[in-house]
């Protein structure tokens, strides 16, 4: 067999290879020593062996070990012995080993490769040639581990026992166990729309450092809720070795809003709990992050582990895998339609069969395909990495062959903004296409929304994570290039089911956040009334019925010329503002606070990206100094990529080397007194101001590239409004859509978003 490819049907094998023979005896073996497991982020020192096979390793022959795509780990060296991450090699007879780190050395997804050179001799079967990652004997503290847990952490093995450039990959898969570090942090998690005498659940778990749920949180515990909760226990013991506490049964028993404390044995308060919004009218909502891979394409650990973290350790209720769609074999496609099939449980957890079409952006970009039932056909942009291309002429290689090829099937898309950003303009998806995907683990993308209304589409709003590090529903970035948390979405409908969330998903009745769990209602009164749609008619005929009401998602025809909107929201932390937006546009906002609120809290954030691509990273390095007053208290906000430089460096400079890739990141300075000159130097915008000038409006600086900016505002010492409800008057336009939407920022940094409320007043 002559070059070519071989997939053996383990997670993420695809291979160029010479020979169809693989085995210990040919191409030799490798062992690993010790095998963990290892915490999160910890310093190792570990050995890997290799044992020539029959072939042997002729001089200039090579090995390569490639890890995978997602590893935030230490990047490999070989030049400073006494530096973190030294590697070194040694053969067991004499011959000179070349140890070459290669960041992008080999296919995707084990982008990451260290390869080893023979010289100066060759090696026989039963050689070995053994490598030290971490080698302490010269002083380095050893090699730091990734961020985030995996049950088989793999340094995959590839011999080139002839030297022609051909590597094979080893039969056996040398791997360790990376596991959670001690609890920073504790989560309480309710569901956030409820109705009286209705039994939830409250989700616990205690955090490390990066996010991981830790296995090390046992102790004793006391619960204590705002108004009545039935069933609510007084004490509960955390259990020894567990990552997650389900307290199921409880039930409000009138309207109201639910929030829990968690405290320690000795009164400590440990965490609050996002609100719980109970009313007999409401409908319920339900979370969901729809949008992760697992270690079969290019992210990490079995699908099954992905499932049972989002379910488990996450608590969310809705779920989908979507992989990229050229690495995805015809039996890892069974494999996940037969996983959700036997995963889904109407009225406690819904999962979908899903995969990602992964088509460059002239072709149609990243979007998302969301079926309904099992066993539909899965529609490939391309087989890029597929060794069977027996199904070849299912692909669909543009989103127009896509949205020809799914128009009869019963499934949706979202558009993506990943590292193929979705091109929205070049093909209209119709019906199909519900939603824009407005943030992921890639950042913040309002202006994939904003495009969507230039070209007339009428689409809802989600957030996801798209997570590749095992953690959907709470996806952290760890120290690597998404800077951003992943977002969650909430479902807005009456039943946990299948085709309860396509009802909610055709119908845009969904919001989404960048990763908390908030109740928003949006609703938009008419004076006089109107027309709604179920389904958009600008696609063909449409049932609709006379309202006098509208909620997100909803399009309404009516002739009157302005409309109440009435926004309701509750917030885990205080709300600092919520601005109404018809289409692109900010036209009315309220915040949570008043002017003479005011304190002496200077808050500055970056925001923005370099552009919309796959290198959309922007990167902020400087110093904020404080003249004529002094720093009493500092805090980061958003700043979850710990190795990252965000400070208080003395009494009045704060210095920063920051990353944002179209979200925000800053900070939080509580001044002496805030009077004085604030001087911001980074290496794309920056000026001196007179902090005496600094109100309740923000001063912005434009930085160039995407949405780029700076931003200056004063705050209240103490914000306190974590629930709002107000009333705004919107004019809507004469012609055209009116899509009104909001959008809530928060104190600790988080925003959200609901879907438009689409209004016209012309002809369909």
């Amino acid at each position: 067999m002559a070059g070519g490819l071989i997939d053996d049907g383990n997670m993420g094998d695809v291979w160029p290879v010479v020979h169809p023979g693989r085995t210990a005896d040919e191409y030799g073996s490798a062992r690993i020593s010790p095998a963990g497991p290892f915490e999160v982020r910890s310093f190792q020192t570990i050995e890997l062996t290799y044992t020539v096979g029959r072939f042997g390793l002729d001089d200039s022959g090579s090995i390569k070990i490639v890890q995978r795509f997602p590893n935030d780990g230490g990047r490999l060296q070989v030049d400073d012995p006494a530096a973190m991450n030294f590697v070194s090699a040694r053969a067991s007879k004499h011959c000179r080993l070349t140890v070459v780190p290669e960041r992008n050395g080999h296919q995707r997804p084990w982008e990451r490769s260290l390869r080893i050179i023979v010289g100066g001799g060759s090696l026989h079967q039963g050689d070995t040639i053994t490598v030290t990652f971490g080698d302490r004997s010269g002083g380095s503290p050893g090699l730091q581990l990734q961020t985030f847990c995996e049950s088989a952490h793999e340094f995959r093995v590839l011999a080139d026992p002839c030297a022609t450039g051909h590597f094979i990959p080893l039969p056996n898969r040398p791997h360790v166990a990376i596991v959670a570090g001690k609890p920073e942090r504790w989560k309480a998690v309710l569901p956030t729309h409820g109705k009286p005498g209705t039994p939830f659940t409250l989700g616990l778990k205690a955090e490390d450092l990066w996010g991981n749920p830790s296995h090390q949180a046992a102790r004793a515990l006391r619960l204590e809720a705002d108004g009545t909760v039935q069933g609510l226990p007084e004490r509960v013991d955390f259990p020894a070795g567990e990552r997650a506490l389900r307290i199921g049964g409880l039930i409000a028993p009138g309207d109201g809003i639910v929030r829990v404390r968690v405290f320690d044995a000795d009164g400590t308060l440990l965490t609050a709990s996002n609100p719980l919004v109970v009313r007999a009218d409401g409908s319920s909502g339900f979370w969901g992050d729809l949008h992760g891979q697992s270690g079969e394409t290019v992210g990490v650990n079995p699908i099954e582990e992905y499932f049972a973290f989002g379910r488990d350790l996450a608590f969310l209720d809705v779920m989908s895998h979507q992989a990229n769609d050229f690495q995805v074999t015809s039996t890892f496609w069974q494999r996940i339609n037969a996983v959700t099939a036997e995963l889904d449980d109407p009225g406690r957890f819904v999962a979908f069969p899903g995969y990602e079409w992964s088509g460059n952006t002239p072709m149609g970009g990243d979007h998302n395909v969301f079926f309904r039932k099992s066993g539909e056909t899965i529609r490939r942009s391309s087989h890029a990495l597929l060794v069977d291309r027996s199904d070849l002429d299912n692909d669909a290689n543009t989103t127009a062959d896509l949205f020809e090829a799914l128009k009869s099937e019963d499934c949706v898309l979202y558009a993506h903004v990943g590292g193929r950003p979705a091109d929205i303009a070049r093909d209209d998806g119709g019906t199909l296409r519900t939603a824009v995907e407005v943030h992921s683990d890639w950042g913040t993308f309002e202006w994939i929304m904003k495009d969507s209304f230039a070209r007339g589409y009428r689409l809802g709003l989600v957030c996801n994570s798209d997570g590749h590090k095992g953690r959907p529903g709470a996806s952290y970035p760890g120290a690597s290039q998404f800077g951003a948390l992943g977002g969650l979405t909430c479902f807005l409908g009456d039943t946990l089911s299948r085709d309860g969330i396509f009802e909610a998903l055709r119908r845009r009745h969904h919001y989404g956040t960048t990763g908390c769990r908030m109740f928003i209602d949006v609703r938009a009164s008419l004076p006089t009334g109107g027309r709604r749609y179920d389904t958009d008619p600008r696609y063909g005929p449409a049932e609709s019925q006379e309202v006098h009401h509208a909620v997100m998602g909803d399009i309404v025809q009516t002739a009157d010329g302005t409309c109440r909107l009435d926004v309701e929201v509750a917030a885990h932390a205080p709300i600092l503002r919520v601005d109404v937006l018809n289409g692109p546009e900010v036209v009315d906002s309220v915040r949570g606070y008043s002017k003479d609120q005011l304190g002496d809290r200077i808050r500055v954030t970056f925001h923005g990206a370099e552009y919309r691509g796959r290198g959309r990273q922007t990167t902020w390095k400087g110093e904020a100094r404080f003249d004529g007053t002094r720093i009493a208290r500092f805090q980061p906000i958003n700043a979850w990529n710990h190795d990252r430089l965000l400070a208080q460096q003395d009494d009045n400079t704060v210095a920063f080397d920051v990353l944002t890739t179209g979200n925000f990141i800053g900070f939080d300075a509580w001044l002496s007194n805030a009077t004085g000159d604030l001087t911001i130097g980074t290496d794309h915008a920056g000026g001196r101001f007179r902090l005496a000038e600094i109100g309740i409006d923000e001063t912005v600086l434009e930085a160039g590239g995407l949405e780029r900016q700076i931003r200056i505002a004063r705050l209240p010492d103490t914000c306190r409004q974590d629930h709002l409800k107000h009333t705004f008057r919107c004019d809507l336009n004469p012609t055209g859509d009116n899509p009104l939407w909001i959008r809530v920022t928060t104190e600790d940094g988080f925003n959200a978003w609901s879907s438009p409320i689409y209004l016209f007043r012309d002809g369909v």
